[in-house]
């Protein structure tokens, strides 16, 4: 069976950036990943598109391969090969929204719930909330730091990475490499001790 062929999709206009306030995106998504990635909620562009993380500039895709995910640079428009590497992509929140900032605490809080049961369903070894700001508020865990996290989640370890946004001054790519490639590190370690899914929240 010959590989699908996703082309990109056009670059959306300002009326359509418009008409994307509050569209949501399917996840990527499977049972038995290795890591999945959770971000805040999408950007009017990635509404607008239909893919995650996918304004030019944001530096997940990057950071994915710096950190060793994937073996090149996916575009968002791959993402569901992301699939074929053990990883998926969901989010806190479904709604678009022009900046994550428009989000409330409730918004975020009911995420995490959702993300609960997400994770309970598929079974992920390890939830990767991109965004500190973000997974603090949701957990309710306000000084928590990046990296591994004390508390999992339904039987998952948590792992937050920063923002990946292009709107974010405080981390340069070779930090975002540093941060996906110890995730990566603790992914395959992981993968030798079966006994580390059973960890609970």
């Amino acid at each position: 069976m010959k590989p699908v062929t996703v082309h990109a999709p056009p670059r959306p206009s300002k009326a359509d950036l418009e008409a994307a306030v509050g569209r949501t995106i399917p996840d990527s998504i499977a049972p038995d990943l290795d890591v999945l990635f959770c971000g805040i909620n999408p950007g009017l562009y990635s509404a607008a598109t239909g893919h995650h993380f996918a304004r030019p500039g944001n530096r997940f895709w990057p950071a994915l391969h710096a950190g060793g995910f994937t073996p090149r640079i996916l575009k968002p428009w791959e993402e569901r090969e992301l699939l074929d590497h053990k990883c998926g992509i969901t989010n806190l929140v479904d709604r678009a929204t022009v900046a994550a900032a428009e989000l409330s605490r409730d918004e975020l809080r009911t995420g995490r719930l959702r993300l609960e049961r997400k994770v309970r369903r598929y079974r992920p070894r390890f939830v990767a909330v991109v965004g500190i700001g973000a997974y603090q508020t949701a957990f309710e865990r306000p000084r928590a730091t990046l990296g591994p996290q004390a508390e999992g989640l339904a039987g998952a370890v948590v792992w937050v990475l920063p923002n990946t946004s292009g709107l974010n001054a405080n981390h340069r790519p070779a930090d975002f490499a540093q941060a996906f490639k110890a995730l990566h590190r603790a992914s395959l370690a992981a993968n030798s001790k079966p006994s580390l899914r059973g960890r609970s929240s």
